[in-house]
Formats: C-alpha cells, structure tokens, sequence
C-alpha cells in the first residue's frame, strides 16, 4: 500500500522510496544486500515490518520564522538549510508529532524566537522529543542557542497546558544548550526543567534510562528482532565472556547478559555509560560491568595486556570500524564475532578485513529498521577458522 506525503514535493527526503510499495522496497533491499554481501556468506531473506508506519520514537524538529515571522519547527529541505513546516509524519510517532506541536504553541505563547545560526542571535534551535515505546513516557528536550531560557518555568507550565489540551503526556523537560556552529543537535551543557531529566522503556525484557544524549534506536520493534537475532547468532551457553563494544546504554550486552557468564561493555559517550551502568543495577544483572574508553584503543590496551573474549559483540557506527579495532579483536581471537552493522558498504569492508585476519562468515541477516529510506542493518555471525 502507498501513501503521499504533501512534503515530497518540497524536497523533504525523509522517505526517498515513499513511492515504491513496502514489498518493493523490501525486494529492491535484499537484491541490493545480495549484490554486496554475498561473496562473504548466504544472505537471508530481509527481516520487514508487518506495519511499517510510524515508527520512529525519537523526534528532531528545527526551528524557524515562518510566514509572518510565526515560528514554526520542521525538517530541513534536501541539501539545504532552508525549514520545511512538519504538522504529521508518515515516519514518526503520532503522539510525538502532537507532542511537537504543542512545543511549538508554548514557545509561541512565551514570545520565543528562533535561533540564527549566521548571526548567533534568537533562542530556540531545535526540540527533541523521544517516547518509551512500552512506557509511554514523553520527554522533551529544547536545544537553544543561548545558555539562559528566560521564562523557564511558564515555558514548562504552558507546554503542560497545551500537552494536556492534546491529550499526549510529557514525562521530562530539559533545556540542551548548544552555542557550537554544527550540525549536531544536542550540546554538552544541560539542565532539568521539568520531571527526572531521563525517561525509562522496556526493550527485550529490560528496563533502560535514556537521557537526552544517549544512543537508543529509533524502531522500537525492529529492535526488539535486532537484538534477539544478535543474540541468537552468539550461540551462548552461560560459559562465555562476552565483549560488548560499542556499547551505548548497553542495550545489546544486556540483552545477552542472562545467557553469558560474564559481559563487558566499552562506549566512549560517558552519559551513554552512566546509563548501562545504571541499567545494569536497575536489571539486577550483576554479571556485566563498563568502561567509558574510545573502543579501539580500549580493545588494543586489552589485546596488548593478554584479556581474551569468547564472543565480541560490535555495532559501530554507520563508517564502520576500524583497521586498528579489527586487528586487536582478532588478536583476542574470540571464537565468535556478532557485527551488528547500520552502513552496508562500510560492513563489507570490514568482512574483507576480518576475511583476512581469519574469520569466516557464518550467517548474514538483513533487518528493515528503516522503511521508506535507503537504510538497512545487518546482523553478521562470524567464527574463527
């Protein structure tokens, strides 16, 4: 089934395969996935959704002058700075989308201005909004270009106001200050307005604090077959120390923690440990523990220091990892390697690498995390020849 979005002619590029039905996509991704990954192993039929419509629980929406110097929020226009107004997205949450709108109204209703990146001058840069995807729970996060939000609390009690005129629920409000001339949405420097400052969900029988700065994936449900595929592929007995690098809010070695005997985590965003640590305590899992460290060069001080790993877990981000990485994971020479990997061709190389550091490819899973965009994750199981 097809939808339209009145956004697609405005260059939107949210959903570049919005015109393909799901079942095209989902062929156009295995044959493209085929063509790629096959020389290494089989490539299994792609995991899609059974409804693949918003589903995205994380929100980012920029701030602008509208008609009328009316602020409005959306999504930049492709290749371009220029604003397009958002309302709905086939893509996102519907209660977030309302959540969203009902930022904007209390922003509007306390006279703030949108922030001008070529003159470092207005307030409002861009609102975050993310929801627990079992919880329920809403936080919001309004990134500003200037340290001080003037109004704070009738911001916090306006948006309350017009949160409960929409009937969706805001759990946490904090204000992100980010003064740097970036693409990146979230500064370093934080306050709590409102609520815990952190919002809770259930992912694979789990509870996991997310904060404002911490790696969470976007598709709830995908996810959930993300990781128990992952999983599966470490074939775990309850025997085995398992390396989680990469880590994030420990999502993954969490997961495997109840069928492993111990698990180590590495992430080098330091709110990111905090939470698995946390995580960890909040589970009752008592047999995982996390390092705050550059994975690689962790990896490499491990390998030099003689600590070895029955499985690895890895799951860098979209460039891949690195020539240094893979060499030290091999120098551990775990039995098993579970490369959870969101950038195809950068996955590729890394199997061309690993190929030739002696290990061979067992079992190659495509999951449609994304639909209506180019994306794809893999989970890859590898095992030393």
């Amino acid at each position: 089934m097809k939808h339209t979005c009145p956004l697609q002619t405005q260059r939107c590029g949210g959903c570049p395969l919005l015109g393909k039905d799901y079942p095209a996509q989902l062929k156009a991704k295995q044959v493209r996935m085929e063509k790629l990954l096959s020389r290494y192993g089989k490539v299994q039929p792609i995991c899609g959704m059974d409804n693949p419509w918003h589903y995205r629980n994380k929100v980012i929406s920029t701030f602008a002058a509208g008609n009328g110097g009316k602020l409005v929020s959306g999504i930049y226009a492709a290749g371009t700075h220029k604003v397009l107004p958002v309302q709905q997205c086939l893509l996102q949450d519907e209660i977030l989308d309302q959540v969203v709108d009902a930022v904007r109204a209390a922003a509007r209703r306390c006279r703030y201005t949108p922030y001008q990146e070529d003159y470092g001058t207005g307030l409002l840069r861009h609102v975050l909004c993310r929801r627990g995807f079992a919880s329920g729970q809403v936080m919001v996060v309004l990134v500003t270009g200037q340290p001080l939000l003037p109004g704070a609390k009738n911001f916090v009690k306006a948006l309350m106001e017009e949160a409960k005129r929409r009937s969706v629920p805001v759990t946490t409000v904090v204000q992100n200050y980010n003064p740097r001339q970036t693409s990146a949405v979230l500064g370093t420097e934080e306050k709590v307005l409102y609520g815990k400052g952190y919002i809770l969900d259930t992912l694979c029988g789990h509870t996991y604090a997310i904060s404002p700065r911490s790696f969470y994936q976007v598709n709830p449900v995908q996810t959930e077959m993300l990781y128990t595929l992952a999983v599966k592929a470490a074939k775990l007995t309850g025997k085995e120390t398992v390396l989680d690098a990469y880590c994030g809010i420990g999502t993954i070695g969490l997961t495997a923690a109840p069928h492993a005997k111990q698990v180590v985590g590495v992430e080098k965003n330091r709110d990111a440990v905090r939470d698995a640590i946390g995580n960890a305590k909040h589970n009752g899992i008592a047999n995982a523990k996390f390092y705050a460290a550059d994975a690689t060069q962790w990896i490499v001080d491990a390998a030099e220091k003689g600590q070895t790993a029955d499985v690895v877990f890895m799951d860098p981000p979209r460039e891949g990892s690195t020539e240094a990485f893979l060499q030290a994971v091999a120098k551990m020479a775990p039995r098993r390697i579970v490369y959870v990997s969101c950038g195809p061709d950068s996955l590729a190389r890394d199997l061309h690498q690993l190929a030739k550091l002696g290990y061979q490819v067992e079992s190659i899973q495509p999951v449609d995390m994304f639909p209506h965009t180019e994306h794809i994750e893999n989970v890859v199981a590898l095992v030393r020849k």
